[in-house]
């Protein structure tokens, strides 16, 4: 009996080709994931198109520039609140609230966000504006507007304490903190912020 020397090469399955919103999902976590690891600087649309197995071709048609590209992925990846805690205490909120806060800034599109914060220079900076605003800090304030006018309510927090000024007391700290300090907001850190800033900034005059 004689065989053939030759013998058919195994047949490979052909990887199908991503399009349209599975193909950008996967360019927009590409660019997360080279934000939180590499940062700003060293974000380039060739490391995120070999990311995202894809070709750099497919990444400008859809994102012309860096900037464009940088401020989807965080537009896309940044986590929604939407939800005021409430555990029936002004303190217990905002502790909870504040350990929200420290998860996003900690998880991969946080640490992206911090990237461009710490990186970009001012005009670049300007760029991602709108999406801080809109994706960070109006969410965080409208919920630390529900959970102080909710403790008015209750009689735990003075009236007048509903302003501007308060509401941005956590943000513009824990911001601050963590970009000028480096602090990463243990559970010590957070509780000293609200015991410390927030229960005086918030209580009633002679309580």
């Amino acid at each position: 009996m004689v065989t053939s020397r030759w013998t058919a090469a195994p047949a490979q399955t052909a990887t199908p080709r991503r399009r349209g919103a599975v193909l950008e999902r996967a360019i927009l976590d590409a660019a997360l994931e080279q934000l939180s690891t590499v940062g700003w600087s060293g974000l380039t649309m060739e490391g995120v198109a070999a990311g995202a197995q894809t070709g750099k071709a497919a990444v400008y048609r859809r994102w012309p520039s860096k900037e464009d590209l940088v401020a989807d992925a965080l537009q896309a990846g940044l986590p929604r609140f939407e939800e005021a805690p409430d555990f029936g205490s002004v303190r217990e909120d905002l502790l909870e609230l504040c350990r929200q806060a420290r998860e996003a800034m900690f998880s991969r599109p946080g640490f992206a966000l911090r990237s461009v914060i710490h990186e970009c220079d001012s005009v670049q900076a300007e760029r991602f504006h709108g999406v801080i605003t809109g994706g960070v800090v109006e969410p965080t304030v409208k919920l630390l507007r529900e959970i102080i006018e909710r403790g008015i309510r209750r009689g735990e927090v003075r009236s007048g304490a509903a302003n501007s000024y308060v509401f941005d007391a956590i943000p513009a700290m824990m911001m601050y903190r963590s970009k000028m300090c480096g602090s990463e907001w243990s559970e010590r850190d957070i509780e000293e912020m609200i015991d410390q800033l927030m229960v005086p900034l918030l209580c009633r005059r002679g309580a």
